[in-house]
């Protein structure tokens, strides 16, 4: 996500040794038996040493949480308030009714004073054990957000700067049977801008974000959620808070800090849609010597993975795809960011409800995204669980970095740490250096003049050459590494790790965005190796809208709705791009105005991205005047982190945009996809199957103006090869329309889906042969449904009195999902399912339901 979119181990936790008294003590010698049978395992024991009495290891140490309740003050001392840890100060101030939800209207810049502010974590605790037949006892945060000074008994024991490292302070000498903790915060804000003041010589960009972001400066000097401090779909935040655990760690002689494996074979994990997830329960015990021992419960996952860049026939480059147990993947899925502002309220289920919606869409993969987080342990366990790739950035992007000795210690320790944590999960399939940073080197984003552009490519290899992969080249060896996204790959290595172009399409992978384009023409995307981003924006539903704002705010030109665009022009943009092919609503009802324009602006994007994503599905198995061989799909963006306008397919909250229900179909294992080239109709059979099927492309045209074909086509013993794109279909335009008679461009659609045996079909799609604001014959529909249940799935009957395109079906805030939605319908019945994710009813469903077609839009 670029700025270009005018926004838009070892034997202690890897903390820097100034913050910390420990030092490494490797272990030699050890053996591990697990359940798993004669796995191949490679086994990393990070352990710390304590003396050589006291109790054994074999009963483990005595760990004691201090989750829960703080007290929680600013800095003068005029609020003070309980705060919940993990927590941050922002939810606590909501939490104690101190501040309204920071997401309402226009909180986030009234709510500024937060961050500017310097808060307290302080609270009383009694040690519950004897600490003194104890040999070591270990204060442990698994994370601090962000600068502050951490005391005990009023000992100071160091400091943090770093939201992404673990940090382990010895208290073995100050604890006591009752104790006084304090974490004492430094504003984000404050803290950022002094680093940029005291960067003598050159100036590191960008100082600021654009002015639409509402953000705040020099989010490059502190190692913190880059995004906090406002992107072009996102707030500024910049919390302060004990975000992950905190606890009291006692152990003698030996403790297990970091415990990862790396398996050659057994029965393989595979991604979703292409195997099942196996996994093995295990139990490894480490037996350090005579009496002293530890055992170890995990999962253990079997998978290779290849990034395979190589020459390609008949194309000048390098191929750039993935091998997972020796089998290419086309990559589908979109790019992740983080779920809230506020991380402490992100929970398992918001996770497993955003992940599992991605599966539920035919995904394999997400990126995610650099200037975010490091995900928590939940998010990559349940994506190993449903077989969702991850491709991991570092925590860098759409910036440049400072590289003085202080900095690189702190995110080498950063990245130490959480490779260490993240690598023994099969998911992770790419460890990225950063999001865009290659590019605007290249581009020079930042307008750096020509003769000081050495300096910054320096700093750009030290920073992510000399030091980000050497680290993970040293502590994971089992996947690949690229050092920027996006990237020329090899090609960026040959040209210096800064390529003089970094979007070239034979290489590498491409971020693209062009909003000026009609995006119904596929000639404008780029013929990539790999499209790791790409997008267009819309608005959430007026459901999720509604619950941030109030009644001045519904319409597309409040104040509101240009305060919760952080993207420049943006809303100009979509309507521009609505207007391609669509009417604009023209209601004197404002807000029905704003309802339909909510509706028409996730038609445009489904429409879009799902044109966008069609185009490098079908370029996989082809080279074109040179370029082709795409084999990734990876859209702009899965999720959003608050209600406004993005370029998300799943609304905050959960709920499916007509973007995600387009996914499901755009992403299926099986797909026919059409598109015109110089006058000629192509139709090509789309697989990701794994053997080749013989099947029947069925073709029918409609008018607009009748529910009866008005043609159909049936071509049998098409045969559609595994894991490939094939031209299954190709006629001249001219010829197809005199076949079906009385049609023209204007007054008829093309609907086409692939059948096989044993039940095996494709998704529906549709071809449009003009714009439908052109179309000639819509007329107004009668759509109804009728909602009844079956167990806990309710099923909606549709009936229709005409084709209706782009039929939605919205039941306001109750949270669950349908089986499809935004369709074409083209027969008087439809059964659509709706899945629920909480209890509702029959009668709620019906109150709620919203029925809107593309010809209620007036």
């Amino acid at each position: 996500m670029a700025a270009r979119r005018l926004r838009r181990g070892s034997a202690v936790p890897p903390a820097p040794a100034a913050r910390s008294s420990q030092r490494p003590c490797p272990l030699p010698v050890w053996r591990a038996a697990t359940a798993a049978g004669r796995a191949a395992l490679l086994l990393l024991l990070l352990v710390a040493a304590g003396g050589r009495a006291g109790v054994s290891a074999a009963g483990g140490p005595e760990v004691h949480s201090l989750r829960g309740s703080w007290r929680l003050g600013n800095g003068n001392g005029s609020v003070v308030l309980r705060g919940e840890v993990p927590g941050c100060v922002h939810t606590a101030l909501h939490r104690a009714g101190l501040i309204q939800d920071p997401y309402y209207r226009f909180n986030d810049v009234t709510y500024r004073w937060i961050s500017l502010d310097n808060w307290t974590y302080s609270r009383t605790f009694k040690t519950p054990f004897d600490f003194r037949k104890w040999q070591k006892v270990n204060l442990v945060f698994e994370g601090v957000d962000t600068v502050a000074q951490i005391l005990i008994n009023n000992v100071t024991l160091g400091r943090t700067d770093n939201m992404f490292n673990r940090y382990s302070f010895d208290i073995t000498s100050v604890i006591k049977e009752v104790n006084f903790i304090e974490v004492c915060f430094l504003s984000a804000i404050s803290y950022a801008a002094e680093q940029n003041r005291c960067h003598k010589g050159y100036s590191i960009p960008p100082a600021c974000p654009p002015p639409v972001q509402k953000g705040e400066c020099h989010a490059n000097f502190i190692r913190k959620e880059q995004c906090s401090f406002s992107w072009d779909w996102g707030p500024s935040f910049p919390t302060q808070g004990i975000w992950k655990d905190v606890r009291i760690e006692a152990y003698n002689h030996y403790h297990l800090i970091y415990f990862s494996l790396t398996s050659l074979f057994v029965q393989a994990w595979w991604p979703n849609g292409h195997g099942k997830q196996t996994g093995y329960n295990m139990t490894t015990t480490f037996i350090m010597e005579a009496g002293y021992q530890i055992e170890k419960f995990s999962k253990a996952y079997f998978r290779t993975v290849e990034l395979i860049q190589e020459p390609i026939h008949g194309s000048p480059g390098l191929s750039f795809y993935f091998r997972i147990n020796d089998r290419p993947i086309f990559i589908k899925g979109s790019n992740w960011i983080p779920a809230d502002s506020f991380q402490d309220r992100v929970t398992y289920d918001t996770l497993w409800l955003l992940l599992k919606s991605a599966a539920d869409a035919n995904m394999n993969a997400l990126r995610v995204w650099g200037g975010g987080v490091y995900e928590q342990d939940e998010f990559y366990n349940i994506c190993d669980e449903i077989g969702i790739m991850i491709w991991q950035d570092f925590m860098f992007a759409c910036a440049l970095y400072p590289t003085d000795q202080n900095y690189l210690e702190s995110v080498g320790a950063e990245v130490t740490h959480q490779v260490r944590r993240l690598k023994s999960h099969p998911s992770i399939i790419l460890w990225s250096g950063n999001n865009e940073n290659e590019a605007a080197i290249a581009s020079n984003w930042f307008s750096i003049p020509y003769a000081d552009r050495e300096i910054y490519i320096k700093d750009y290899v030290m920073l992510y050459v000399k030091n980000i992969r050497e680290i993970v080249l040293a502590e994971d060896k089992s996947r690949p590494f690229v050092a920027s996204s996006p990237t020329n790959g090899l090609e960026s290595v040959k040209e210096g790790w800064v390529s003089q172009n970094p979007y070239d399409t034979h290489y590498g992978d491409t971020h693209f965005y062009d909003y000026s384009v009609d995006c119904w023409n596929w000639a404008a995307y780029p013929k990539t190796r790999f499209a790791s981003e790409y997008g267009f924006q819309s608005w959430p539903s007026f459901s999720t809208i509604k619950k941030v704002s109030s009644t001045e705010d519904w319409s597309y030109t409040s104040n509101f709705s240009l305060h919760r665009q952080h993207h420049e022009n943006g809303n100009d943009q979509m309507l521009q791009q609505i207007g391609y092919h669509f009417k604009l609503p023209q209601s004197t009802d404002p807000i029905k105005k704003f309802k339909d324009t909510i509706y028409l602006t996730q038609v445009m994007q489904a429409q879009c991205v799902k044109t966008e994503t069609e185009f490098y599905r079908f370029s996989q198995s082809e080279i074109i005047k040179g370029e082709g061989h795409t084999m990734g799909a990876l859209y702009w963006q899965l999720n959003d982190i608050w209600q406004a306008p993005s370029w998300a397919s799943l609304e905050y909250g959960g709920k499916w945009k007509l973007l995600h229900y387009f996914a499901q179909n755009f992403f299926a294992p099986l797909l026919p996809v059409a598109y015109e080239d110089n006058g000629v109709l192509y139709i090509y059979g789309v697989s990701d199957l794994h053997v080749d099927h013989k099947l029947t492309l069925r073709v029918i045209v409609y008018t607009w103006s009748s529910l009866e074909p008005v043609c159909i086509l049936s071509k049998g013993g098409v045969t559609v090869k595994a894991q490939s794109a094939v031209p299954i279909y190709k006629e001249s335009m001219n010829d197809f329309l005199e076949r079906c008679q009385n049609c023209t461009r204007k007054s008829c659609v093309v609907t086409f889906c692939l059948m096989g045996e044993g039940g095996l079909q494709s998704p529906t799609n549709h071809h449009f042969l003009s714009s439908l604001k052109d179309a000639v014959g819509l007329e107004k529909t009668q759509l109804s449904a009728s909602v009844s249940q079956q167990d806990d799935i309710y099923i909606f009957d549709l009936h229709t009195t005409a084709i209706a395109p782009f039929v939605s079906l919205d039941v306001g805030s109750i949270k669950g999902r349908f089986s499809e939605n935004g369709f074409l319908m083209t027969e008087k019945k439809k059964v659509v399912m709706f899945y629920p994710w909480e209890p509702t009813s029959v009668e709620e469903l019906e109150e709620s339901l919203t029925l809107t077609s593309l010809v209620d839009i007036v």
